[in-house]
């Protein structure tokens, strides 16, 4: 369970509006280092850490890691975005398809989420 105190609602919505804006293309400070998706923005406990002070256990994204994933350098890049197990990791190839599927993947969670908090008000 993550130990993060931020809100997971507000933090999908934050890296969602990130993404649509660009937010993983080359950055103009660092032109030839690409940019990680999820670590590379302040969902990340570890956002802008030079090295990683927290444990990925600490995050809330985490949640959404297989079991057997949740033990990888970077666990929230095995988060499967869609039915057919497309991963972060799996479509760092293809970045116009990754940001796609990591947008398309965001707002079904904020929708889950929304929903939920929806239902627990009743």
């Amino acid at each position: 369970m993550a130990k993060d105190e931020r809100d997971i609602l507000e933090l999908l919505k934050s890296e969602l509006d990130f993404i649509e804006k660009g937010g993983y293309g080359r950055s103009v400070r660092t032109p030839w280092k690409a940019t990680s998706p999820f670590r590379d923005s302040l969902s990340c406990v570890n956002y802008a850490l030079p090295e990683k002070a927290h444990p990925c256990s600490d995050c809330h994204l985490i949640d959404f890691v297989p079991d057997d994933k949740r033990s990888e350098e970077l666990p929230c890049h095995a988060i499967p975005l869609n039915a057919a197990g497309d991963t972060v990791e799996s479509l760092e190839n293809n970045q116009a398809k990754l940001e796609e599927s990591l947008k398309e993947w965001m707002r079904a969670k904020i929708k889950e989420l929304e929903t939920a908090r929806s239902a627990e008000k009743l």
